[in-house]
């Protein structure tokens, strides 16, 4: 059975899609873009803010479905430049402890909005 979870604190889906879907006790969270759900101005003018936007809608999300990024297990990263791998991990590394989960990183030609970058993950409770 699967329960859409979704929460003021982060952008509303700017498509027919949930901010996340939990079944049993995985939470599969829809990518998350640099949008401040409070104003939702976009950041896209510097990369380590955008990114920790992206991290602050992650958590968001994770504690609607009261969790944290500790269960985070799996996070997707798409980047419209990998040159700016660098400066999204210094910002990335800051929300995992020690033991971050698996991961992949792939370079896109395009973002919705035009973004520079988008993160979308798996938790387990």
């Amino acid at each position: 059975m699967k329960k859409i979870i979704s929460t003021e604190n982060a952008p509303k889906a700017i498509g027919p899609y949930s901010q996340a879907i939990l079944v049993d006790n995985t939470l599969y969270c829809s990518g998350q873009i640099a949008i401040n759900p409070q104003d939702g101005m976009l950041i896209t003018s510097d990369i380590l803010a955008e990114t920790n936007q992206v991290m602050q809608n992650l958590a968001a999300v994770l504690e609607e479905a009261e969790m944290t990024f500790e269960n985070v297990v799996k996070c997707s990263v798409f980047l419209k430049d990998i040159s700016q791998y660098r400066d999204i991990n210094k910002v990335y590394t800051q929300y995992f402890g020690e033991n971050p989960p698996a991961r992949e990183t792939v370079e896109v030609s395009v973002l919705p909005k035009n973004v520079n970058v988008e993160i979308s993950l798996i938790a387990v409770k």
